[in-house]
């Protein structure tokens, strides 16, 4: 498999260049005319065409490294979904299909509001595809790039659902494994739905990942993915802790030029604080962050309901201003703030024309 950048042939697998340390891409043997062909058939996707004789296509959602994800309408069952088309270098791998079939199956145990439900791994003419819940809004991602960073009480709001989501989870021995603010979607309501429980897997489960073999978003990984070895919920907690450092300071704990680098970093570099990129963090809130990036995971907290424990506790000290209110919208408080002295103003012009009019009228019967 040779390296994009050296050009130096690692072996068949290889995810880094044994000599330079660079990603290798999966798809790096795959034929010319395999590629060609998969790459046709996205272009085929546009608004109201039908894939699989079923599905209806409404709108490209984005794609990632997994593939293009579609919003689409299912005429089986008359409801809208997500449609996810594989990748032809990870559908074409008969262990990595294998692995998504049985993970799916606890994937789909996982019935949460805070979880978006996944429906199904399927195949038509050579392409797999997943389907899964549709969450109309956007993702934590998209958000945090619109707006910065969140305020305490915000952040706070959409953490806790994300352990609420994660614990729903742990409690079937799921562990996600890729948490990202990719995957955390914020519906219109300001709710949140953890999404891509896809690659997860139940920790009784054998002989579905090899040892050994990285899985996860390395911006996102946890010291003991990057080694390869056994994760567990705590290796979610990490990516959580991640997701909050990102949320409060509008940034990444870790960066680098190559995925390696930033893998390395997560092993090796203690996190910076986050306070440095938001001097008006709370010491608390911070400490928190950084108890979640423990590099051992016997430091980290053990649960998520710990998380969500001290999380409660340091919003019962924010002003009540900066909390936010399970079942609203973020922006009312800000909505309500701007109103107040609309009507302040409102009162005191009908207040001043009443006078005037009345001294009008008095000077008109005088």
């Amino acid at each position: 498999m040779k390296c994009p950048k050296c050009n130096f042939e690692n072996p068949t697998g290889t995810r880094f260049c044994a000599n330079c340390g660079t990603q290798v891409p999966v798809w790096a043997e795959i034929p010319l005319a395999e590629t060609e062909t998969i790459a046709e058939l996205p272009k085929m996707l546009t608004r109201g065409s039908l894939f699989a004789e079923r599905y209806e296509i409404i709108e490209e959602l984005g794609k990632g490294g997994m593939g293009k994800v579609y919003r689409a309408f299912d005429k089986k069952i008359d409801e809208e979904v997500a449609l996810k088309l594989l990748r032809t270098e990870i559908a074409s791998d008969l262990q990595t299909i294998t692995r998504f079939k049985n993970e799916l199956k606890f994937a789909r145990k996982i019935v949460h509001k805070n979880v978006c439900r996944m429906y199904d791994l399927n195949e038509y003419r050579g392409t797999h595809f997943i389907t899964m819940e549709y969450v109309a809004g956007e993702d934590l991602k998209t958000l945090i790039r619109r707006i910065g960073q969140l305020t305490a009480g915000k952040a706070i709001f959409i953490a806790k659902q994300i352990c609420e989501g994660l614990a729903e989870a742990h409690k079937l021995d799921v562990v996600h494994r890729d948490l990202k603010s990719q995957n955390i979607m914020i519906d219109r309501n300001g709710n949140t739905h953890v999404m891509d429980f896809g690659i997860a897997r139940s920790l009784h489960t054998e002989g579905v990942t090899t040892a050994g073999v990285i899985v996860g978003t390395p911006h996102y990984m946890s010291p003991e993915q990057v080694e390869g070895k056994e994760v567990d919920q705590r290796s979610d907690i990490y990516a959580l802790g991640i997701i909050l450092f990102e949320m409060l300071t509008g940034r990444l704990p870790f960066e680098g030029d190559t995925a390696l680098i930033v893998a390395v970093k997560h092993k090796m570099e203690p996190p910076p604080d986050p306070r440095k990129f938001n001097p008006h963090l709370s010491e608390e809130l911070s400490q928190v962050i950084l108890k979640c990036m423990e590099k051992n995971k016997n430091k980290r907290y053990q649960t998520v309901e710990e998380v969500v424990n001290e999380l409660e506790r340091i919003k019962r000290e924010l002003p009540t201003t900066d909390r936010i209110i399970p079942g609203v919208k973020a922006e009312t408080g800000a909505k309500r703030k701007l109103a107040v002295p609309i009507i302040l103003i409102i009162a005191a012009v009908l207040l001043v024309g009443g006078y005037l009019f009345y001294e009008t009228l008095k000077k008109f019967f005088a």
